[in-house]
């Protein structure tokens, strides 16, 4: 302090024409302190020689204390008198309150910042399940607090919070470390002071409790005389903030030119002096000692007085002088129109007052030799700036701070954090970050179930739906995939939906196919027998000309199969409907014409009867024609009306596409099946009539065993169609067509090529117009 202010009154640049004085209070204890501070405040008369300055009767601004609580006590009784405290080590967050402090400034950031960086830490390395050890007063309670407060917020658990005292019963600590030696949680964060931590490392070392990762704040963090107890290992590797160190070029020099003959009454000096060149300053005070001859000085030691490499709280003292100067540099050298006055005037420079002073530190604003901007807040807050520092082992066995990093909250939050190159030595002697968590990290694919009665850092890890996948570590919920994608096994990521068709690269495909072109291939067989025996009685036996364009309309119903395999496309869908409903409707009503034939021809028979020139091979021709005709009309009619078409079936599996084949208007799809259904009974009803007939005339019990398969199957067809899912639809489908297809064709040309072939005794006119015997194959 005495250096900053003897360098600021030789700087002709800060306070021209002024300088500024000081008086020190040495003393110890709450109560002295206070009544250090009552007497700045009552006045300082006669402590100021100089006849040319302005006398002053109290000071402008107190500087100190280190301490929280006396601090609190200092500024509940100067702040009435609107007087400045501001202190270089007093970080209890309470004192950000201005209500009850207002006129407390300080140069070291409050516990609020640390407590914040502190968790924010702990969330860095990943640790969401600590423990939490405070001091029993104001500053532990309210650190820890606002450290809980923030650990919450960045997903930390406190598995367990205590606090002691250093005067304490033995009880209280025991209890404590009941505790540690009983938690899961590997991380302990302990907000107290160096007498507190000695106490428990030098108890948890009693106890072997080792392989604990500290995270501490920046009251015992560097503190040295945590090398000098016994259980000091139990801390190596530990990690916690402190205040930037800095440099002060001069201050070296200033501290070496310390003379008892400055501070006389100073027993600080006193001591000091004694134990440093071993003499007395007093002869009758220590007879054991030589007497001090004047010469010494320290010029050439080496002390941790003299020692300027760890400046980080020295400098706190260093930035409170200089913003005082400033504050009293800005209302020496005031303008009116810069005025930090409500009223817009100057103070009278010869008569000062704190409150002055006051108004004056709200608005300072400056950079140190060393480029560091110094500034409070609305709460008299400095700007938090951290170094991280670890605590490791030298060569020479001694426990130092390490810097590892720094953290300025200032930044954005992505960049508040920036660690160095220096490796990190923890806890359990390792280079390694430990792991502390109730619960390890729910993988992609996964997701947290929060165990019940337990913190949110304890949970299960349960696996997603199918159908919803998580692609993040410790998701909380599974997102579901878009409707044409599905979730893969390991439910991280969505991939395209198998999309299923009946396709002929499939093995059910590959059969209905060949059983498709093997009846094609029958039925072509068929019409070659037949056309090589037209002239043959079995073949003009029933018109041949029926006989010819029913098998071609079995061929295109075998061929009309084939549209129903592949993928599904507009024309695809259209045609395999349509040319199943028309082909099928043609190959009726050529079964129809041919029973209708056998019902003529056996009433031609009868005498006087002229029935056979109403129903000539014109008039069968036509009604083939126009049955056929009127399905071709029903398709029309549904093709503009709302023909098929394809589309994707996402309901019927949730992890395939099935492409199908919509009807479109469902009138349209039963009517074609309905007018198919209508002429197969009629045709079956006639048959059916007509299977008494004599022997002659006996192919209406081929027509009528062909239509009850015919029936039979598309009866079966209608639930099984309704009730196949996916593909299987459209096999059903496929398997009346052929099943219906095969029974015409077996049923009503197998007897015949039966006889032609291998019966060609039976067809012969005489045969067929004769009785046949009970052997006799009917046709």
């Amino acid at each position: 302090m005495i250096f900053a202010i003897n360098e600021i009154n030789k700087n002709p640049e800060m306070l021209p024409n002024n300088e500024i004085g000081y008086k020190i209070y040495d003393n110890c204890g709450t109560m002295d302190i206070l009544r250090a501070a009552l007497a700045l405040v009552s006045g300082l008369k006669g402590e100021i020689s100089d006849n040319n300055c302005a006398k002053s009767e109290t000071v402008q601004a107190i500087v100190g204390h280190s301490g929280s609580a006396p601090t609190m006590a200092i500024e509940q009784v100067v702040g009435r008198f609107h007087m400045p405290v501001i202190s270089h080590f007093a970080t209890c967050a309470c004192l950000s309150n201005r209500k009850e402090y207002p006129t407390f400034f300080r140069t070291i950031p409050s516990d609020y910042y640390q407590s914040r960086a502190l968790a924010k830490l702990v969330k860095q390395f990943g640790w969401t399940w600590i423990g939490a050890i405070a001091t029993n007063n104001e500053y532990g309670l309210d650190g820890i607090a606002a450290f809980i407060q923030a650990a919450k917020e960045f997903g930390v658990c406190i598995e367990f919070s205590e606090a002691f005292l250093s005067s304490d019963p033995p009880e209280s600590l025991q209890k404590i470390i009941t505790t540690i030696r009983n938690s899961t949680s590997k991380v302990i964060m302990a907000f107290m002071s160096h007498r507190e931590i000695n106490l428990l490392a030098t108890e948890l070392y009693k106890h072997n409790i080792t392989g604990l990762q500290w995270v501490g704040s920046d009251a015992w963090i560097t503190d040295p005389s945590l090398a000098d107890i016994k259980g000091h290992n139990i801390l190596v590797g530990s990690v916690g903030f402190v205040v930037s160190n800095a440099k002060i070029p001069g201050l070296e020099q200033h501290l070496r030119q310390l003379h008892p003959s400055q501070f006389p009454k100073s027993q600080f000096v006193r001591d000091f002096w004694e134990v440093m060149f071993d003499c007395s300053l007093n002869e009758t005070s220590n007879t054991q000692k030589k007497p001090c001859s004047g010469s010494e000085n320290l010029q050439n030691m080496q002390s941790y007085f003299t020692d300027v490499s760890e400046l980080r709280f020295i400098n706190n003292v260093y930035k409170s002088v200089y913003a005082v100067a400033h504050a009293l540099h800005n209302l020496v050298t005031c303008r009116e129109e810069k005025s930090s006055f409500f009223n817009g005037s100057c103070a009278d420079t010869r008569y000062i007052q704190p409150w002055q002073v006051l108004q004056h530190l709200n608005t300072v604003n400056f950079t140190t030799k060393e480029g560091e901007r110094v500034y409070f807040d609305s709460n008299g807050d400095s700007p938090a700036r951290y170094e991280l520092v670890n605590l490791q082992m030298t060569n020479k066995g001694t426990m130092e701070a390490v810097t590892v990093g720094i953290y300025d909250a200032s930044l954005p939050d992505s960049h508040q954090f920036i660690m160095n190159k220096i490796p990190v030595i923890w806890g359990n002697r390792l280079t390694e970050v430990p792991v502390s968590v109730c619960s390890e990290r729910c993988i992609p694919g996964t997701t947290k179930v929060l165990q019940r009665g337990k913190p949110i850092c304890c949970y299960d890890c349960i696996s997603c739906p199918a159908g919803e996948i998580s692609n993040l570590t410790d998701s909380i919920h599974c997102m579901k995939c878009p409707s044409e994608y599905w979730s893969n096994k390991q439910r991280d990521a969505c991939v395209l939906k198998q999309i299923e068709f009946l396709s002929y690269d499939e093995i059910l495909g590959s059969l209905l196919a060949l059983f498709s072109l093997l009846g094609v291939f029958l039925t072509m067989i068929t019409t070659i027998v037949f056309y090589c025996y037209k002239e043959t009685p079995v073949v003009r036996a029933n018109n041949s000309e029926l006989s010819f364009l029913l098998l071609f309309s079995l061929t295109l119903c075998f061929l009309c199969s084939l549209t129903f395999i592949g993928r599904p496309s507009e024309w695809s869908c259209m045609l395999r409907h349509t040319a199943f409903g028309i082909t099928f409707v043609l190959c009726i009503s050529c079964v129809l014409g041919k029973t209708i034939v056998v019902l003529i021809a056996f009433k031609a028979t009868l005498p006087g009867s002229n029935v056979m020139k109403w129903f000539g091979p014109t008039q069968q021709r036509l009604s083939v024609l126009a049955l056929t005709l009127i399905q071709v009309m029903i398709c029309i009619i549904w093709l503009r009306i709302s023909p098929p078409f394809p589309f994707k079936n996402f309901l019927l599996y949730k992890d395939k596409i099935i492409l199908e084949c919509d009807v479109g208007s469902v009138v349209g799809f039963w009517s074609v099946l309905g007018y198919i259904g209508l002429l197969a009974v009629l045709c079956f009803v006639l048959a059916y009539l007509a299977r008494k007939l004599p022997d002659n005339f006996n192919e209406a019990k081929l027509i009528t065993f062909s239509m009850l398969i015919f029936c039979a199957v598309w009866i079966t067809f209608i639930p099984a169609y309704v009730s196949s899912p996916g593909k299987f639809t459209v096999a059903v489908e496929i398997f009346a067509i052929l099943a219906s297809s095969y029974g015409l064709l077996f049923c009503m040309f197998l007897p015949k090529c039966h006889i032609i072939l291998f019966r060609p005794e039976h067809n012969t006119k005489k045969h067929i117009m004769g009785k046949s015997s009970v052997n006799d194959i009917h046709y």
